[in-house]
């Protein structure tokens, strides 16, 4: 992913208010981020850390940025494994958050949101060239597919959360 300047990604997000991308908090080690291992931006919100957000590049090559709401409280099992959505990594449970994003436009204002597993840290990219590894009881499973069929993938996944998000926007 080509770097992005904070002016971009705050003006990026179609699911919240201006003031809400205003106020949102970069990752704290924004200036030092592997960009060419990004194949999109997600990060939790160090000042608000029931707030998640996504930034992306659309079909057209502009940031596309979803803001997306962490679970308080995350009930999960020590000894059962989820699965990311996006990048199909295996986690213990608590690797995989259920992040909710309010839908883009209207049906967002009024309420309306999509619901995705994703892995809790949003670090999708890392885990797929295995710069961060999983934390999971038992084995990982081992998959026959390159690393350049796996990054695609995701980002046929990522492109159907977006899709999700946007569909009817004003």
């Amino acid at each position: 992913m080509e770097p992005l300047t904070e002016k971009q990604i705050r003006s990026s997000f179609v699911n919240c208010t201006k003031g809400e991308a205003a106020r949102m908090r970069l990752p704290q080690d924004f200036d030092e981020l592997p960009w060419e291992d990004l194949d999109f931006l997600g990060w939790v919100d160090p000042g608000a850390p029931l707030r998640a957000h996504l930034v992306r590049r659309g079909p057209d090559g502009e940031p596309v940025g979803i803001s997306l709401r962490v679970p308080g409280t995350n009930r999960t099992s020590a000894l059962k494994s989820s699965v990311c959505q996006i990048c199909l990594t295996a986690h213990a449970a608590s690797g995989v958050s259920l992040l909710v994003a309010p839908l883009a436009g209207a049906r967002g204002r009024e309420g309306n949101t999509v619901g995705f597993y994703v892995c809790a840290d949003l670090a999708c990219s890392l885990y797929l060239r295995g710069k961060r590894q999983p934390k999971l009881r038992g084995r990982a499973y081992e998959e026959t597919l390159t690393l350049q069929e796996r990054l695609e993938r995701a980002l046929i996944n990522l492109d159907v959360l977006t899709a999700k998000v946007t569909a009817g926007r004003d």
